[in-house]
């Protein structure tokens, strides 16, 4: 009497993949991302290519990301003129990790709870220690880039998204007095290589 064949064994299911690859030839493990799989040139072309405002500006190019980075540093120098060149390193790079996450809306990232802000720390202190930065910046430090963060939403809302001044105000509150901004959207290219230059300016301990 013969006896049945043995059932084969289920093959172990693959995991899924957590890494993305970049244009520089970098291989960036999200769950793990190690310092030496981050390259300034990969951060630029994802951020200039982010829209803010989930692309719901007026205009013929959409506000990136790296714009709006580098309207947040330039605020930073305003209202923090005493600041280092590190310091104003961490305000261009605050949003840095959107480059491989995109932008989410403040309300998203609150209903996708402490995972995914322990997912973005993981991330942004990665992009920290590739560029000689501290891993995460100070309480004081993240609050002045917060504050310039608003202050640059409030121009983003008003002159670009649609915003009145009473609305922009009760959101975000009023821009300090005699502060003013003209935003512009401008192209891809122009602004991913922007953001390349103003990373340099900032590296050179010069």
């Amino acid at each position: 009497m013969s006896r049945a064949p043995r059932p084969a064994k289920p093959k172990p299911a693959e995991k899924p993949r957590a890494w993305q690859r970049m244009l520089s030839g970098r291989r960036l493990d999200l769950l793990d991302p190690s310092p030496l799989d981050i390259e300034i040139e990969d951060i630029a072309h994802g951020l200039a290519r982010v829209a803010r405002w989930n692309g719901q500006t007026v205009g013929t190019h959409a506000f990136s990301v790296a714009q709006h980075s580098m309207v947040v540093e330039e605020i930073c120098r305003k209202i923090a003129p005493e600041w280092t060149k590190q310091l104003r390193l961490m305000a261009l790079l605050h949003d840095a990790p959107e480059y491989v996450i995109g932008d989410m809306i403040s309300p998203f990232k609150a209903a996708l709870g402490l995972d995914y802000k322990a997912f973005e720390a993981k991330l942004e202190a990665s992009i920290h220690m590739r560029f000689g930065l501290p891993a995460h910046p100070t309480a004081a430090v993240k609050a002045t880039i917060k504050r310039a963060d608003i202050i640059c939403a409030y121009f983003e809302a008003t002159q670009l998204a649609g915003f009145t001044e009473a609305e922009a105000k009760r959101f975000f509150g009023a821009p300090p007095r005699g502060l003013k901004l003209k935003l512009t959207p401008k192209p891809t290219s122009e602004v991913q290589e922007a953001f390349v230059k103003r990373f340099r300016s900032l590296i050179d301990p010069a």
